[in-house]
């Protein structure tokens, strides 16, 4: 991809990352909010530096991230972050990244490519939601009642639990209760 002139203004021509080379590529640096291709989102990359980011054994070119992670643009700290987070086994990108003094949305921004999205699933695996209707699998003693959910009982429109994806929330005879996922299939 060819690189505006206003990226290459931004940093005199040089890659914003080994600050060494003159910079050919507009390298996006996608997360969540980044999806625009906006200045405010790319960095100017050289050929070296866009090669490294494919290549696992390039850990010692990155070094040159000790450097970049203090710019001022948000898109080249984010980016050397995000670098440093991948090579964090080792010794210096660990001190690094835990020496540097980053604003939270920055380091959510970098990191938000290596996290995985934790979806409620039901004993089949297929990906329950907020309304769902579900069918319980077994029967169920329902704590802190006096009667049992049967196998094959169907819960209404179902909420999920936003902080553990093993729970659920449903009404059973109208009290509302909490089912593992686990016992219960989409309906």
């Amino acid at each position: 991809m060819s690189i505006s002139q206003a990226l290459k203004n931004r940093n005199q021509e040089l890659c914003e990352l080994c600050n060494e080379t003159t910079a050919t590529v507009e390298y996006h640096v996608n997360g969540p909010g980044h999806t625009e291709e906006s200045i405010e989102n790319q960095v100017a990359l050289c050929n070296t530096c866009v090669a490294a980011l494919d290549d696992k054994k390039a850990s010692f070119h990155w070094r040159c991230i000790e450097g970049s992670i203090w710019n001022q643009e948000p898109s080249v700290q984010a980016l050397s972050y995000r670098i440093g987070y991948l090579l964090k086994e080792e010794e210096w990108a660990n001190n690094l990244i835990n020496s540097v003094d980053l604003d939270e949305n920055i380091i959510q921004w970098a990191i938000s490519v290596y996290e995985k999205v934790e979806l409620h699933t039901d004993a089949f695996g297929n990906t329950l939601a907020n309304g769902d209707n579900v069918v319980l699998v077994q029967a169920l003693d329902v704590k802190g009642t006096n009667f049992t959910a049967s196998k094959g009982t169907v819960v209404k429109k179902i909420k999920l639990v936003h902080d553990n994806t093993d729970h659920i929330e449903g009404k059973i005879n109208d009290q509302t209760i909490v089912i593992l996922t686990k016992y219960v299939k989409k309906g």
